[in-house]
């Protein structure tokens, strides 16, 4: 008798455990995002932790001292680029009291993707768990209508008719895009069903501007899904050096940062790209290179140019850069709730 009374608390509490009442609730009003009803600012960072050697796996042997030094910097928000299907990970992120916003790629061979519609199995496996802060459809497909045909319209109804699957299944977390840069009149035609519109943006250490924009295009929330700047320098300026220069990606992250904070009337917080470095992106995986391809990425300070293996607020081995000092103390400095 004592074992089945065992079993049935135990079976209780994992009720208990999953149940909506103990998910927090996301939302959209106005322009804000609102967690349990109050305002909720993304002091966010892009999370991808591919090791040394790796071609583009992640790994989540470091997450425990990642997440230490990502709640030592006052981030609340992690962005990943695939979702993450590993409960206790998620329960792991939960516990650092960090939030997790889930991306989903248009085909990613079946797996936790819009084209076979495996999406919404994720959506419902995952929807009540308490990290979930959004659910994110594509990142920069606009830059790449040769992936549909070359008719951008034909990923602007998917996002929409995805966005609003996901709508019909999940009361309790907004759908969002991360576009590049500013979306067209078109893209928010097409795509009503998106609660929130993301943005990569890369303007220099200067992103203010595209809040203006915004505001006179629509009401919606929006937020930096990414920004930064990379520690090296293809060419000297008056101000930096050429090579590795953390003291480049601090100022202008520090600038960027300053203009996003100083807007959250309009933008409702930034992912700041990225964690740590990645070596997977410009050639050897086993040594920092230099270069890499990111499309429409001119706009990066101070050289314009993205050297890819060199954007981590940390290094690959979880070495502090400059530019962690710089994002910890502007998100430490402002609250959870920018009212």
């Amino acid at each position: 008798m004592k074992n089945y009374l065992s079993i049935i608390v135990f079976v209780l509490v994992l009720i208990s455990c999953s149940s909506p009442s103990q998910t927090d609730k996301v939302s959209v009003e106005g322009n804000n995002i609102l967690v349990n009803d109050s305002k909720y600012i993304i002091k966010g960072i892009c999370y991808h932790p591919v090791p040394k050697g790796s071609p583009n796996q992640r790994s989540w042997a470091t997450l425990t001292q990642d997440l230490n030094l990502m709640t030592e910097a006052g981030i609340n928000t992690i962005r990943v680029y695939e979702p993450i299907d590993d409960i206790k990970i998620l329960d792991e992120i939960n516990q650092a009291g960090i939030k997790v916003i889930i991306g989903f790629g248009y085909n990613q061979g079946g797996k936790n993707d819009m084209l076979s519609g495996s999406y919404l199995d994720y959506v419902n496996t995952y929807k009540n768990h308490n990290a979930i802060l959004m659910w994110e459809l594509g990142n920069e497909y606009n830059y790449h209508p040769e992936w549909f045909d070359n008719d951008i319209k034909n990923w602007y109804n998917a996002l929409n008719d995805a966005a609003g699957k996901i709508k019909a299944t999940d009361k309790k977390h907004p759908t969002a895009t991360a576009h590049g840069d500013l979306p067209n009149d078109l893209a928010l035609k097409l795509s009503p069903n998106v609660d929130v519109w993301g943005m990569n943006v890369y303007r220099w250490d200067k992103p203010a501007s595209i809040f203006s924009e915004w505001k006179v295009k629509s009401s919606k929330p929006m937020y930096l899904s990414e920004a930064g700047a990379d520690s090296y320098m293809k060419m000297a300026t008056a101000n930096y050096e050429q090579g590795e220069n953390q003291k480049a990606q601090a100022d202008a992250t520090k600038n960027i940062l300053k203009e996003v904070f100083e807007n959250t009337d309009v933008c409702s917080g930034v992912a700041v790209f990225s964690f740590t470095d990645g070596w997977w992106k410009a050639g050897n995986y086993d040594v920092q290179d230099i270069g890499g391809m990111a499309p429409n990425s001119t706009g990066v300070p101070y050289d314009g140019t993205p050297n890819e293996e060199f954007w981590g607020i940390v290094d690959i081995d979880r070495n502090k850069k400059e530019v962690y000092t710089v994002l910890k103390n502007k998100y430490l400095s402002v609250s959870h709730e920018d009212n």
